[in-house]
């Protein structure tokens, strides 16, 4: 069995590869260390994660997509064709069909970047769909019933909240406020409150393990270790789940907010079925816990966490690439 055609969720901090038939082959980090003397790729995923804020002088990390989008050409087609190879290893002399998803507030050219990045790393044709559309197929949403459903795709990146109906996207909003942000959010309050310096992946950690979107009568606590910045020693210091709610709260605001003026702009009879349904979370920002009640607490509408909400991107590529000819029309470009 040949795979022709593989589906990629090309996220700000993970991306998934989905194959027809075998569903989510690979799930790795969308990180890349790349030595500066040779200018020659070193690890890519999961590999070169471990060794963020670890590297020497002479290896730089890079993360090469930004809000959802190519920050680095050059490390994207590497990262791209790490992938293709990866998912595709039954076949060498077959060029596969990429489906890309990308957020829905992309610009012409850097839905273009994509395309070309895919091409490059080997693909015969590079079809490119906004993620929201994905997220609500790969949820198990029915798009192309003509009642209207909510979705609300919190990545790393970007936040994105569309009105689906009828196979297309009727209202839409996109933000470059998700999970990266509340870690630097994170971050920054453990430096203003404990003058801790802590890195990137101990504050993703902290997001995981104890954040909470609503605060909570009994809190859960966590060991953290950092740099104190006043003695430059090393220090250990113990959060709770509360403190990061406080820390994140700004951020969740921002999100709450956009999800608010989609709201606004839907037309009555689609706003009447969404009131009715309720809207749906997915992305990896979906895992704090208790998001779905601050959305639904701050709007008034039921809100529902989709199954595997992490994968809901990467499983739409599967449906639509199954039947290829019944979505071409409705949601995808091609190159």
């Amino acid at each position: 069995m040949f795979i022709k055609k593989i589906g990629i969720d090309l996220g700000t901090c993970n991306s998934v590869v989905f194959t027809p038939k075998k569903g989510v082959v690979l799930t790795e980090p969308s990180v890349v260390a790349v030595t500066l003397a040779e200018n020659k790729i070193l690890a890519v995923g999961q590999e070169a994660k471990e060794m963020t804020g670890r590297t020497p002088d002479t290896i730089r990390i890079y993360r090469p997509l930004k809000d959802g989008v190519i920050a680095d050409y050059r490390v994207t087609e590497a990262m791209l064709r790490y992938f293709v190879k990866r998912a595709a290893r039954s076949f060498r002399f077959f060029k596969p069909e990429l489906l890309v998803g990308v957020p829905a507030g992309i610009t012409s050219t850097e839905k273009r970047a994509v395309i070309e990045a895919g091409m490059a790393a080997g693909a015969k044709g590079v079809y490119v769909a906004k993620e929201p559309i994905l997220a609500a197929i790969g949820a198990g949403i029915p798009i192309n019933s003509c009642s209207g459903h909510m979705i609300v795709d919190i990545g790393g990146g970007t936040s994105e909240v569309a009105v689906i109906s009828l196979g297309g996207i009727v209202t839409c909003s996109s933000l470059r406020v998700a999970g990266d942000k509340m870690d630097q959010a994170i971050s920054n309050y453990i430096k203003k409150k404990y003058n801790l310096a802590i890195g990137e992946q101990t504050a993703e950690e902290i997001k995981i393990k104890i954040g909470t979107a609503l605060p909570e009568k009994e809190e859960k606590e966590m060991e953290i270790r950092g740099r104190n910045l006043i003695s430059g020693l090393p220090q250990n210091i113990k959060i709770s789940s509360n403190e990061v709610c406080e820390a994140i709260s700004d951020r969740l605001d921002e999100i709450v907010q956009i999800v608010k003026a989609v709201l606004r702009e839907t037309p009555p009879e689609l706003s009447a079925d969404i009131m009715d349904k309720g809207m749906i979370l997915s992305g990896g920002g979906a895992l704090v816990r208790n998001i779905d009640g601050l959305i639904a607490r701050a709007t008034g509408v039921p809100c529902f966490l989709a199954e595997d909400p992490l994968l809901c991107v990467a499983k739409g590529p599967g449906v639509v690439l199954e039947s290829l000819e019944a979505y071409k029309k409705s949601i995808m470009t091609k190159k």
